[in-house]
């Protein structure tokens, strides 16, 4: 019986090390610190620095229930950094020892920082066609 549990604590342990390691990759794409995966809620602190979002999102992320719509929400956005879309995201919630990795140590990921990001801020030409009609 000790065995089987031992067994089955290593291979938690090592599905662990390897969402850690992933983690610590996909950071340093992004151009932060990867030793920021292993201190609780500053890797996503800075997850949210990357996805341009504000710092109070983490407490939103704590409320029950509620925090699983903007967890979900800064990890698609977080995806699409790397140039994925919503069905990545969707594998790397149901599947993320698979995932995850396959994105952090492939060698055709690339970070691609703001040209996936929708900015929901009025820039120059909508308001020009505001201004036009």
């Amino acid at each position: 019986m000790i065995t089987i549990l031992a067994i089955v604590a290593l291979i938690i342990l090592a599905i662990a090390v390897l969402l850690i390691a992933s983690f610590w990759k996909l950071l340093e794409m992004a151009g932060k610190p990867g030793w920021a995966a292993i201190v609780p809620l500053y890797g996503h602190i800075l997850m949210l620095e990357v996805i341009k979002k504000p710092w109070w999102w983490i407490l939103l992320m704590l409320i029950p229930y509620v925090g699983a719509i903007w967890s979900i929400w800064s990890l698609n956005l977080f995806m699409k950094r790397f140039g994925k879309d919503e069905g990545y995201t969707v594998g790397v919630i149901f599947l993320p020892y698979i995932f995850l990795p396959l994105l952090a140590f492939s060698s055709s990921t690339r970070f691609e920082g703001n040209e996936h990001q929708h900015d929901e801020t009025l820039d120059s030409s909508m308001i020009d066609s505001i201004n036009a009609s």
